[in-house]
């Protein structure tokens, strides 16, 4: 009888203690830990999100202005503008050059290693003098009408249908040839198409400037429709 009973109270507590393990709740999954603010500022910086760096850049110096780590992140981003700047100018970009290049000296730290000894510190700041040089040729240059600039030549369609429209595709055609020094090849259906063709344009190149050697040609080319190729001078 003792032992049925002992046999008893044991199956009874191995009971309990199953029942107790099923009702123990799951352990939470450890959420992954979140990038501090710093790693934040350094992943929008490589990501070329300079807009959104540059506020937590701004939030960081408000909540710990003295921090050591501020100025090496502050020179990082006046840097990426810097980059940013000098890309958007040589795909001819003036406005959204400048718009960076400002940032960029506005970020840069007027710290002493940049008054001082410091030769990386004046290697970066002679660049962004340069950059800023840069971007003041091009905005004192006449911005190109109808051609581009870059290219070895730019082919525009003439509106020979419209009288009015024709002449004020001259007007931006004689712009641009002063102003790249453009050599000039009509193409022409027709070879009477090609003479008063010329002529409009002399008189308004002429025009704006009458010492311009205006070199013109035309080729016949019987199953297009009149248009004309610029060819810059290449610098």
């Amino acid at each position: 009888m003792k032992l049925f009973a002992s046999r008893y109270l044991l199956v009874a507590a191995f009971s309990l203690f199953l029942a107790a393990c099923s009702s123990t709740p799951p352990e939470q999954a450890v959420a992954p830990a979140q990038p501090d603010a710093w790693q934040q500022l350094e992943q929008s910086i490589a990501s070329n999100e300079l807009a959104t760096a540059e506020d937590q850049l701004a939030a960081l110096q408000a909540q710990a202005p003295h921090d050591p780590r501020l100025e090496p992140h502050q020179r990082q981003l006046a840097e990426a503008y810097l980059q940013r700047s000098q890309i958007v100018l040589q795909k001819g970009d003036v406005n959204a050059a400048a718009t960076a290049l400002s940032r960029a000296r506005a970020l840069m730290p007027q710290a002493p290693a940049v008054t001082g000894g410091d030769t990386m510190a004046h290697a970066r700041k002679a660049e962004l003098e340069k950059a800023e040089a840069a971007l003041k040729a091009a905005e004192a240059k006449p911005q190109a009408r109808v051609i581009d600039p870059s290219a070895p030549s730019t082919v525009i369609a003439l509106k020979t249908t419209d009288s009015r429209a024709l002449r004020r595709q001259l007007d931006e055609i004689a712009a641009d040839v002063v102003n790249y020094r453009c050599e000039v090849v009509f193409q022409v259906p027709r070879t009477q198409d090609a003479p008063w063709l010329k002529t409009l344009l002399h008189k308004r190149v002429h025009k704006l400037d009458s010492g311009f050697e205006l070199k013109q040609k035309h080729q016949i080319q019987r199953s297009l429709p009149a248009q004309v190729v610029l060819v810059p001078h290449q610098q």
